[in-house]
């Protein structure tokens, strides 16, 4: 009985320590990757836990192996957006302001109920409140309002606002989105002057870079803890 209560002890602390590493992300934050290694890590401690005939290695290097293919593919994940996108998936717009997506909603196998509900878990409760809704890789659901039924201040008070707009990430991580170039219509030179005016000579020096429909444009460095904000001239269409 002793072994196994020292058993288990190890082994719990070996799980504990595993999870600490993989990051501090909640159960229902994680990707696909980290949440099914999370199960194996699981499943493997408890044929030791409860088979006191089984040696412990046979859990603890298993458990190890998979601590080091998880930071392998967080690597690989940061280094490719290919491979971020293979493995993780993309964040998929469901709801625009036209409508609900039908056709989005398949690829993710989603129902219209799955929907509704995970609107509900975000505190909305209508279709037309929405102006964008956004399935995100891990499968929470985030939601950018119409700007009538933003904070209550301007509903309430009959005040129209502007149209909600959503971010388009031009530059993530160094690495410039050429599909979201693209789907933008911006071209190298406005990149530069946008650049130019944060102070960043180079594309891999940034560590995020987006601009949404009216012209606003977000940056910040990867050696800088500061971000820049400012409007520019240009003007949006609605490809996104």
């Amino acid at each position: 009985m002793s072994i196994m209560l020292i058993r288990s002890v190890l082994i719990y602390l070996l799980i504990l320590f595993v999870i600490r590493l993989m990051g501090k992300r909640q159960v229902g934050e994680m990707q696909p990757f980290e949440f099914v290694i999370t199960l194996i890590v699981a499943d493997l401690a408890c044929i030791p836990m409860s088979e006191v005939s089984v040696p412990l290695l046979h859990g603890v290097v298993p458990m190890l192996a998979l601590l080091v293919v998880h930071f392998f593919i967080c690597v690989l994940s940061r280094k490719s957006m290919k491979i971020r996108y293979l493995i993780s998936g993309r964040p998929a717009i469901v709801v625009t302001p036209s409508g609900i997506d039908y056709e989005e909603l398949k690829k993710l196998n989603m129902t219209l109920d799955d929907l509704i509900e995970a609107m509900r878990g975000c505190d909305v409760f209508a279709i037309d409140e929405i102006a964008y809704a956004i399935i995100e890789t891990n499968g929470k659901m985030c939601i950018i309002p119409k700007a009538m039924n933003m904070p209550v201040t301007r509903k309430d008070m009959d005040i129209s606002g502007e149209t909600s707009t959503l971010p388009i990430n031009i530059i993530m991580d160094g690495k410039l989105m050429q599909e979201n170039v693209e789907l933008s219509g911006i071209d190298e030179k406005f990149i530069e002057s946008c650049l130019m005016r944060a102070n960043a000579n180079r594309v891999k020096d940034v560590l995020l870079f987006s601009i949404d429909n009216s012209g606003k444009v977000f940056i910040q460095a990867k050696n800088s803890s500061e971000y820049l904000t400012f409007d520019t001239d240009f003007a949006g269409d609605e490809r996104w």
